[in-house]
């Protein structure tokens, strides 16, 4: 009998062991329990409708004739935007890591909670095995009377129903627990996810404060100088448009980008940017004005900054552009490299220090060409317009007389 007892106790220990795994390795697939998510507050509410004002305020404030005075009110409006923006970035930051605390606590208690059950089910399981071999005419011998004898089978029914709720409790605290650390982990996620968020918000806005500053600097305050400049810009965008229409228009392509030792040509009409709108302004796309951008960019790649693409600068902040315009200007920075065009002479001793970006006047418009070498009249060019147009001769589609503006481009 002993001996019996022996062999099924040691059975019973390796039957605990399975099931303790198989409580800890179950998926929760079975709980309900909802995941939490942030409470709006109040000022979150708040926050958000300022936020819908402002985004109607400032496309109605687009829509109206541009002077100096619109243009600052606009960009007041987008500063006021973006930090409603930060604060409301920060509130749901702020929720978030309250839910992980929450989480946190909950999921140490569990941890313990689950532990301690474990461990009663296995004394439980044990302790009952024990009594359970205990045959009904033992516990007769063993009993002062009748009453005595039922009342101890009736005990050890009570055990035994009792040991079933502890299995249940114990397999719902390891749900819980998974359910728990699931919700922690989704908030660490989504806290990580707002933080980066946060961070290009401030930079924007950092960005928006810089481009009011640089308008009131660029117009000395003048309305009179800010249409000067809003002239100029529109001037030269337009004669872009005329290019690109003398040529047929800007039909988008694909795979126009080749890189090599020199560095990487581009294509404005690519369908990688194409139909980017340059600076956000509405009609002005980089496939129909995208020339100047495209020959930075290319220039860029040639002196080592293959991570400048055409859509960088496109997308680089209105402080790049010419009074709130599609138009660059001669100094611009794009992912922290600051990039400067002067103007050169003549072409061929230009050339010798390195590719230069030329002006041409062409098909009733203006254009945009990088003449990457040559002398005497021969030069090879990247041409950000025509199809291919890698390592092609200048002259074969340009006179050398419609030249009129030789850049030197610096970093």
């Amino acid at each position: 009998m002993k001996s019996f007892f022996v062999k099924n106790k040691i059975f019973l220990i390796f039957f605990l062991v399975i099931l303790v795994s198989f409580l800890f390795s179950k998926t929760a697939v079975y709980s309900d329990t909802p995941t939490p998510t942030p409470t709006a507050t109040p000022n979150t509410d708040a926050l958000q409708q300022q936020i819908i004002e402002l985004e109607s305020k400032i496309s109605d404030l687009q829509g109206q004739e541009k002077t100096l005075s619109s243009q600052i009110a606009v960009m007041d409006s987008q500063i006021k935007l973006t930090e409603y923006r930060i604060e409301a970035t920060q509130e749901q930051i702020t929720s978030l890591t309250l839910d992980i605390d929450t989480a946190t606590k909950k999921v140490s208690g569990l941890e313990q909670s689950l532990n301690g059950l474990v461990n009663v089910l296995a004394n439980r399981i044990v302790a009952t095995y024990e009594v359970g071999t205990v045959q009904p005419f033992q516990i007769l011998l063993t009993s002062g009377n009748a009453s005595d004898f039922f009342k101890r089978l009736n005990y050890l029914k009570i055990a035994q129903a009792h040991d079933k709720q502890l299995i249940y409790d114990t397999e719902q605290a390891k749900v819980d627990y998974a359910n728990q650390k699931t919700i922690f982990e989704e908030e660490k996620k989504k806290v990580v996810a707002l933080e980066a968020q946060l961070q290009a918000y401030t930079d924007q806005l950092n960005q928006e404060k810089s481009a009011k500053q640089d308008l009131l600097s660029q117009t000395q305050g003048s309305e009179a100088n800010y249409q000067s400049l809003l002239a100029q810009a529109k001037a030269q965008l337009a004669g872009f448009s005329r290019f690109v229409t003398g040529q047929g228009g800007a039909s988008i392509l694909s795979g126009q980008t080749s890189c090599d030792s020199w560095g990487c040509y581009y294509n404005q009409r690519d369908s990688q940017w194409g139909n980017m709108l340059i600076n956000n302004q509405d009609g002005y796309s980089m496939a129909g004005y995208g020339c100047l951008i495209t020959s930075i960019a290319m220039i860029a790649s040639h002196m080592g900054h293959t991570d400048i693409l055409p859509s960088d600068i496109a997308q680089s902040g209105d402080s790049n552009f010419a009074v709130g315009t599609a138009m660059l200007k001669y100094s611009i920075s794009v992912k922290g490299v600051n990039i400067s065009r002067s103007g050169t002479s003549p072409l061929d001793s230009s050339l010798q220090g390195g590719p230069v970006i030329v002006g041409i006047y062409a098909y009733g418009g203006t254009h945009f060409v990088v003449l990457k070498s040559g002398s005497g009249g021969n030069y090879v060019m990247n041409d950000p317009y025509i199809s291919g147009g890698h390592d092609i001769s200048f002259t074969d589609h340009y006179s050398l007389n419609s030249i009129f503006e030789i850049d030197r481009v610096s970093m």
